[in-house]
């Protein structure tokens, strides 16, 4: 793993579970993602809504953060799903993002790398994700890591009047 220096110090970032302290730094890392992602059009979530998903009395999601010198500057937002075919939970990352400025330090590695272990530790099977076509960069580093990029799949997703539709049926 690489790491950044700051000076002749080399500063590691520290990977910590996210507490309710943590959820205006979590949104601003949402929105930043959004932004990135030219998605900023569609991000309609509230601080309320995630202090509700992540520590509400029926939490929905994980997240882990990294940390340097107390700056949040990563997260990675994850939740469990489960896999009939292998009869075992897995992972589901929602969301991997790194601030721009921490970019090539390694903090995206020790977030997945933080990731991998959770899932080793809790037993599960897999630990997947989406990527936009168009995300190179994130796409080589998610294959630098291991990982397998599945063309033959494609990501269905029922919202808002199909939705409501479909639970109408």
């Amino acid at each position: 793993m690489r790491f950044w220096r700051s000076g002749d110090t080399i500063l590691m970032p520290t990977i910590v579970p996210a507490s309710e302290t943590d959820i205006a730094d979590i949104h601003a890392l949402i929105r930043a993602l959004a932004e990135y992602e030219r998605l900023s059009h569609q991000l309609v979530s509230t601080e309320a809504d995630i202090r509700t998903a992540l520590f509400g009395p029926r939490p929905f999601a994980e997240v882990i953060l990294a940390k340097s010198d107390e700056q949040t500057i990563g997260f990675a937002l994850f939740f469990h799903n489960y896999s009939t075919f292998l009869g075992r939970p897995g992972i589901y990352l929602e969301d991997l993002f790194v601030l721009p400025e921490h970019r090539g330090e390694g903090t995206g590695r020790a977030l997945l790398a933080a990731l991998a272990r959770i899932a080793v530790q809790r037993k599960c099977a897999r630990l997947e994700w989406s990527v936009l076509d168009w995300n190179d960069t994130a796409i080589g580093f998610y294959k630098r890591m291991g990982a397998d990029v599945m063309d033959d799949w494609r990501m269905c997703r029922l919202t808002g009047a199909a939705l409501a539709d479909a639970a109408a049926i």
